[in-house]
């Protein structure tokens, strides 16, 4: 009797894996998205400025944050909750969010807790979306939509967003609609305000959108993360609250940026009975509840904070002038402040440069980690994003090594003009 040899263990990568790393953008990002990340950070500098996301210790979470966490905490009843979350938060939230949003929200039927709105954006677009379904995505827009889309096998169909006269991006409408017409989309997803832009949509954009979307019956997923951190008293409109499209839309909405609460975890999603169904299961499957402990933070979210809203607004604009001022002394980058969010996003096109040739410079040479433009869409290439919540003082002194990195590779491009 003769034994054979099992054969040795080969490792494979599943494709819904391999989708994650966006091969179609291998043009604007070699090899692929994910593999320009790794290769990026894996030349950083040991003490560098990560602008790829706010500064928790500049800017740190409300005082109530801690106490209801700590109190949450030394109750061990409070450990489970059910996949939507602990029934009393909920109906905590709901209330303010209703107030939020302009429109009822049942905090039985409408509301799920999840760990921060990145779960919250898995879990809708799992919920909703087969493979192959055609689903539209804005360009640019938050960096990991696409991939959770081609995680789950969908095509996408990319929307521009266009700069107006006055310097506002938008998207391109005729775009969108041909997107439901004639490529037969049924799915949409977008921020808003826009990351990593910042624009903010006006009324007559976010109108004109519903429309379309009741038009073709299309399924929308809006991400209002940053939907309190406006400028100058812009106007802000939630889609969901437009006449009937709660029904077709999913609200993302969470703590974690405006408020600093990152490191908690939290995310609430807003949608129909039949959404938050499914995405109760997925929770189910995956992570099973948003924090217990940490749920009860937001039962302080959205409430009574006014006054420490406006001072932190207040701070953030001066930091995006700051920002604004500083980059705007290299006469070739073009830049367009927008009224939401801490990000700006410089086009930096004239260098002739590849995003990762971009951000490895100002990473090794002037210690600042930005988001290059790859990651963000298609179309995104020749840009970076910065977020400019930091500490002042440090902020300032990395703002003059990234413009003089940035005059240094101009330099050397030759023919653009440095101040």
């Amino acid at each position: 009797m003769s034994l054979e040899l099992a054969p040795s263990f080969k490792e494979y990568e599943a494709e819904r894996v391999s989708a994650l790393k966006l091969p179609e953008r291998a043009a604007i990002a070699s090899p692929n998205v994910r593999q320009a990340d790794i290769d990026l950070l894996s030349k950083a500098p040991l003490d560098f400025i990560d602008t790829t996301h706010f500064d928790t210790v500049r800017f740190p979470p409300p005082d109530w944050a801690v106490e209801r966490f700590s109190r949450a905490a030394e109750d061990g009843s409070l450990a489970y909750t059910g996949y939507r979350g602990n029934p009393e938060v909920l109906d905590e939230v709901a209330r303010n969010v209703s107030k939020l949003l302009g429109i009822p929200v049942d905090p039985r039927k409408n509301l799920i807790l999840t760990p921060g709105t990145q779960a919250a954006l898995f879990g809708a677009l799992s919920a909703r979306i087969n493979k192959g379904d055609r689903v539209v995505v804005m360009d640019p827009d938050y960096l990991f939509t696409a991939r959770i889309l081609r995680f789950l096998g969908a095509d996408i169909g990319y929307v521009p967003l266009q700069l107006d006269a006055e310097g506002h991006y938008a998207p391109d409408l005729q775009a969108l609609e041909a997107e439901f017409a004639d490529h037969k989309a049924r799915h949409f997803i977008f921020s808003h305000p826009n990351n990593p832009t910042g624009a903010v949509y006006s009324r007559q954009t976010i109108q004109s959108i519903a429309a379309l979307v009741r038009q073709y019956g299309v399924s929308v997923v809006v991400d209002e993360l940053y939907a309190r951190l406006t400028y100058d008293g812009t106007e802000f409109v939630h889609l969901a609250a437009e006449a009937g499209m709660m029904e077709q839309t999913a609200t993302l909405l969470g703590p974690s940026k405006t408020e600093s609460l990152s490191g908690y975890r939290l995310g609430v999603l807003v949608g129909n009975e039949a959404l938050i169904r499914g995405v109760e299961n997925i929770m189910s499957i995956t992570a099973l509840r948003a924090p217990a402990y940490a749920q009860h933070v937001l039962s302080g979210w959205l409430a009574d904070d006014a006054e420490w809203l406006v001072s932190r607004i207040d701070k953030f604009k001066a930091l995006r002038e700051m920002t604004a001022t500083a980059l705007s002394s290299l006469n070739w980058l073009k830049l367009h402040p927008q009224q939401g969010t801490a990000y700006l996003w410089a086009d930096v096109s004239a260098l002739g440069l590849t995003d990762a040739e971009v951000a490895a410079a100002l990473l090794q040479q002037a210690g600042v980690l930005i988001s290059p433009g790859y990651q963000f869409g298609p179309s995104a290439a020749g840009h970076f994003r910065v977020c400019y919540a930091r500490d002042e003082k440090s902020w300032a002194e990395a703002l003059k090594r990234m413009v003089s990195v940035l005059g240094d590779l101009a330099a050397r491009k030759g023919g653009l003009d440095q101040a």
